[in-house]
């Protein structure tokens, strides 16, 4: 599946750098290398009262193609550096992932 996202127990689990307050809603790419990979993504909203992490979720859902319930914030709520987990079809999702650029 590539080593940027790990699937384990019906679940696809990924890394994001957020960017709050990024003057538009955008997935910027893959950062890194390996097991230090992450997916850049910026959102408009502010990150209080965890908006910023509200518009990450509803972000990450259109791109992706899920439902907002699909997805949560395992770990990071208020770091930079966010674990995602996915639900769903796996191997869908991991390839899906994987497809996405390099951030520019």
């Amino acid at each position: 599946m590539g080593s940027r996202v790990t699937v384990a127990a019906g679940q696809v689990r990924f890394r994001v750098r957020l960017t709050p307050k990024g003057g538009r809603d955008a997935i910027k790419g893959w950062s890194g290398i390996g097991a230090d990979a992450f997916l850049k993504a910026r959102v408009r909203a502010a990150p209080e009262d965890g908006n910023a992490n509200t518009a990450l979720i509803a972000l990450l859902a259109k791109e992706l193609g899920v439902a907002k319930s699909a997805l949560a914030i395992a770990g990071g709520q208020k770091a930079r550096l966010k674990t995602i987990v996915l639900t769903g079809d796996t191997t869908v999702l991991a390839a899906r992932l994987n497809g996405w650029g390099v951030a520019k």
